[in-house]
């Protein structure tokens, strides 16, 4: 990708969490350690059910008095529920703040020329009072920034950037094996440590009790990881069932199908051929090796 390059996550929300109990609150539901969240360090994390399948997952970024959780906008409005449900009578007030404020992705290049910047991962600055955030994910994404939407196009202008095609930011993400769009599709379907969301940095497993800790911590400690989720390319066919084999075997499932999709794959021996090729209905498909593997 193009250096001066900036790509418009319309796709994306943001919902605001503040309040004496903001903190508190996250921390006893979300997988990753809020207390590690600062106005320069910012963290990738998800929220699971209570049998650590995947419900959401989202970047936690520290501002003014509370949190951004930049989510995927079509599943904002089910996770703001999800919230208020654990909210009881913690002091919390949750905003949706979709409408006011736009995610924008940038090249860690141009991060790295901003001043006060870092190369760390989560690592976070100021852009005219707006956070930048370098993804915690995996910084071959780049950089985010969060925005009102009033200031976006003087911003790009400031910082010399050109807005390109959108698409050329999730095909590089699903290079990288990371999942963004139709991740609603995953809910309840797969354990969130099968999401790869340790080596995403969206798990600690050190700061104790969290909604779905229980399954997470027995499948990590006792090396029950038996499947991952993997990016997958068509090499030839059409897609027209969920069911993966190799050989005449199932070797797993489809649970994202768009422009790049997603499937849950069985690992042989803590590993996995990337080399196969493999069958999807009429599609020859194969598995993409991310880099973090």
């Amino acid at each position: 990708m193009n250096r001066n390059n900036v790509y418009i996550l319309e796709d994306r929300g943001l919902l605001y969490i503040t309040g004496d109990d903001a903190q508190e609150f996250l921390q006893n539901i979300i997988t990753n350690n809020i207390e590690n969240v600062s106005e320069n360090r910012s963290c990738f994390s998800a929220l699971l059910t209570p049998q650590g399948k995947y419900l959401y997952d989202f970047i936690i970024i520290k501002h003014k008095s509370g949190y951004f959780l930049d989510c995927e906008k079509k599943i904002i409005e089910n996770l703001y529920k999800q919230l208020n449900l654990y909210k009881l009578r913690s002091k919390v007030d949750i905003l949706n703040l979709s409408n006011e404020f736009v995610v924008a992705s940038l090249t860690k290049e141009k991060f790295l020329e901003l001043e006060n910047s870092k190369d760390e991962m989560g690592f976070t600055i100021k852009f005219r009072e707006d956070p930048v955030i370098l993804d915690p994910r995996s910084d071959k994404l780049g950089a985010r920034l969060v925005i009102n939407l009033e200031k976006l196009y003087l911003s790009i202008k400031k910082l010399g950037l050109e807005v390109s095609d959108v698409a050329e930011y999730y095909n590089y993400s699903h290079k990288l094996g990371i999942a963004q769009i139709d991740t609603n599709n995953l809910q309840d379907k797969i354990f969130g440590i099968e999401c790869n969301f340790e080596e995403l940095n969206g798990i600690d497993f050190k700061k104790g009790c969290y909604v779905g800790q229980e399954n997470t911590a027995r499948i990590k400690l006792k090396d029950k990881l038996n499947k991952r989720l993997f990016a997958i390319n068509v090499l030839d066919g059409e897609i027209n069932s969920e069911e993966i084999t190799s050989e005449d075997k199932n070797i797993g499932k489809l649970l994202i199908n768009n422009k790049n999709p997603f499937a849950l794959l069985k690992l042989e021996n803590k590993k996995f051929n990337f080399d196969n090729e493999l069958r999807c209905g009429d599609a020859k498909i194969r598995a993409i090796k991310p880099n973090w593997l």
